[in-house]
């Protein structure tokens, strides 16, 4: 487990005016992310409600010597979007970070789509644990093949935004992930068709780093002479701390890294595709099934959201043909008890 020598990166604050106003990111950071893969923020969402909700979010989950700890991915859907509690959902629809995903993809916010909003917590082991599948020290891979039913198109034309947001600081946890920059459009590490790793055609999927890289070295050296001269080689990890988001793409090469033993990292994953993308799917259920939820609390927060940021959850826009007379009325009697100004849908 002896560590790699490690190149950072560094975030760069939110700019107080040089993104212009109704803007959130700097044009620097918007090219970032567009040439490089990737931009590294902070101040997107304010220090205090990210503050807040990591406070709500330490009350939900296992404590680094805890047990019931999810050794995995994800919450096991304890706290997907929307998870019912206010602090952490309000992150999710912030319209500076809807603005700052707009921005990166050139669209309007109503255009855009929520695929994916988890908050988890990974804990520092001292060992692995043998599972192939273990995330502790993944495999450099690109994302795109579970968020994707076909292929990312040409690097120039995105389709849609990932992100992280972390709620603790990596000198104290680390834990941090690993990026490959893309260096232009002759990048030998970013040639297309994005084949070389597990999970892609006949390849088996194995996300522990090194059973993955020993499997590829056995079966396609090839694949794994290409991973470790144009990927492995070329990792910068990514310097957060409370509140700092991580703006990647789908076809961006990365991965995550060892925590500290007995130590955990809390972290937000987010993902935002353009509304026409449709190959593009959820990772999660939808939320019409926490709709049953006791006390309503997802029919109030769509009562009580904007226009845009019901447009983001798949809500019809003003204008939209669904508004019919009879439907205007129907969702009015739903959502009216609630506090939903239906305005804006009668006017189209």
């Amino acid at each position: 487990m002896a560590a790699e020598p490690e190149r950072w990166i560094e975030p760069t604050p939110v700019p107080s005016t040089e993104a212009g106003e109704g803007l959130v990111l700097s044009s620097a950071q918007v090219q970032d992310w567009r040439e490089r893969g990737f931009t590294l923020v902070d101040g997107v969402i304010p220090y205090s409600m990210v503050a807040e909700a990591r406070s709500v979010i330490e009350g939900l989950v296992a404590g680094a010597g805890d047990e019931g700890q999810i050794r995995d991915f994800g919450s096991d859907g304890t706290l997907e979007f929307p998870t019912g509690h206010a602090p952490i959902d309000a992150i999710t629809l912030h319209s500076d970070l809807l603005t700052a995903v707009s921005q990166l993809l050139g669209v309007q916010v109503e255009a855009l789509r929520l695929t994916q909003s988890d908050v988890w917590a990974k804990y520092g082991h001292a060992e692995k644990d043998g599972n192939e599948r273990s995330n502790d020290d993944q495999r450099i891979h690109m994302d795109y093949p579970n968020h994707y039913l076909t292929h990312p198109p040409v690097w120039s034309k995105p389709e849609a935004v990932e992100m992280i947001l972390y709620f603790d600081d990596v000198s104290e946890c680390e834990g941090a992930t690993a990026l490959v920059p893309r260096e232009g459009e002759e990048d030998p590490a970013y040639a297309w068709p994005y084949q070389n790793m597990p999970g892609f055609g006949a390849l088996r999927w194995v996300n522990d780093r090194e059973a993955a890289e020993a499997e590829l070295k056995q079966a396609v050296p090839d694949v794994a002479e290409f991973r470790q001269e144009h990927l492995y080689s070329r990792e910068v990890r990514a310097r957060f701390r409370l509140g700092t988001v991580l703006f990647y793409r789908h076809d961006l090469w990365h991965r995550g890294t060892w925590l500290r033993e007995g130590r955990r990292r809390l972290a937000q994953n987010l993902c935002f595709r353009r509304a026409d993308a449709e190959w593009i799917h959820s990772v999660q259920p939808g939320s019409a099934w926490r709709m049953y939820r006791p006390g309503q609390p997802t029919e109030r927060l769509i009562a009580n959201a904007s226009v845009s940021q019901r447009c983001v959850l798949g809500f019809p826009a003003p204008g939209h043909s669904h508004w019919t007379p009879e439907r205007l009325e129907a969702v009015r009697a739903r959502y009216g008890p609630l506090g939903m100004d239906m305005a804006p849908y009668e006017k189209g």
